[in-house]
C-alpha cells in the first residue's frame, strides 16, 4: 500500500509530461482580462519556427505557438482564431485573444509532399475564408479544396477537382461571396468555363443547389443563401 501511495506523484508527474501528439508549444507572454481581449484583437504574424501574436499598439507579444518539427507556411486571421498552416500539411487553429488552446488540428491529404515543390509557390492561396465573419474556412490543394467549420474543424464538404485538372490556390480571386479558383487542364480543348470553379460558405455554387447548412449542432436551421449566385450572373 504505501509503495502505491508512493508511486501516486511518479505517476502523475509522468502523465503532465507526456509530449502532446501534435508536438504543440504554446507560451503565453502576456495575460489579457476579457475586456482587453475584446477590445483589441492582437496582431498575427510567423517569426520563423512559429505563429506569434502581439499587442498592435505596443507591439509587444502576448503568445508564440510553434510545433516540433514543423514550421507555419501560411497564415489566416479571423475574429477570434489564428489559423495556420503547417509545412507537415497540418492546418491548426489556436485562440487569437490570448493563446489560450489550440483548438484543433486537421491533416491536409497529400499536401506535404506538395508544399515542398515550387509549384504550392510558397503555400499562397491555400487557406481561404469562405464569409466576412471567418466562420468558414477553405483549404485548397491541387486534388480538393476542403471547407472547414472555424468553431470545431469539423469537415463541411469537399470539391475534387475534374478528372486530368487541378486547382491552383495561387490563382485564386474574389467576387462578392464567392472564391473563384482556377482549375486549368491537361486537355487544351476543355472549355475555359471547366477551369474556373465558384465556391462560398455551402459549396460550389451551381444553379438551383440545395446544401447543408454549416451551423454547430443544435443550432438554429440555416438558411440557403443565394447572394453569391446572383454576383455571378450580373452582367460582367
Amino acid at each position: 500500500m504505501a509503495l502505491a501511495l508512493l508511486a501516486l506523484p511518479l505517476i502523475t508527474a509522468a502523465h503532465h509530461s507526456r509530449p502532446s501528439p501534435y508536438g504543440d508549444h504554446v507560451t503565453v507572454h502576456a495575460r489579457v482580462d476579457g475586456a482587453t481581449a475584446a477590445a483589441a484583437a492582437p496582431a498575427l504574424r510567423t517569426t520563423g519556427r512559429a505563429v506569434q501574436a502581439y499587442d498592435p499598439e505596443t507591439g509587444h507579444p502576448r503568445w508564440t505557438y510553434s510545433r516540433e518539427g514543423s514550421r507555419p507556411l501560411a497564415l489566416l486571421p479571423a475574429p477570434g482564431h489564428a489559423i495556420a498552416l503547417w509545412s507537415d500539411g497540418l492546418v491548426t487553429d489556436t485562440a487569437r485573444a490570448d493563446g489560450g488552446a489550440v483548438r484543433w488540428h486537421r491533416a491536409i491529404p497529400d499536401a506535404a509532399p506538395w508544399l515542398r515543390t515550387p509549384a504550392a509557390h510558397g503555400a499562397t492561396g491555400v487557406l481561404q475564408p469562405l464569409d466576412p465573419r471567418g466562420r468558414m474556412l477553405a483549404v485548397v490543394t491541387p486534388r480538393r479544396i476542403a471547407a472547414y467549420r472555424s468553431a470545431d474543424g469539423d469537415l463541411r464538404w469537399v470539391l475534387p477537382a475534374r478528372g486530368g485538372c487541378a486547382f491552383e490556390p495561387a490563382r485564386s480571386t474574389r467576387r462578392g461571396d464567392a472564391l473563384l479558383v482556377a482549375q486549368p487542364c491537361e486537355d487544351a480543348a476543355t472549355a475555359w468555363t471547366a477551369q474556373l470553379i465558384a465556391v462560398d460558405d455551402l459549396g460550389r455554387i451551381v444553379p438551383r443547389r440545395t446544401p447543408l447548412g454549416n451551423e454547430l449542432p443544435g443550432g438554429a436551421p440555416g438558411d440557403v443563401r443565394t447572394r453569391a449566385e446572383k454576383v455571378l450572373a450580373r452582367p460582367r
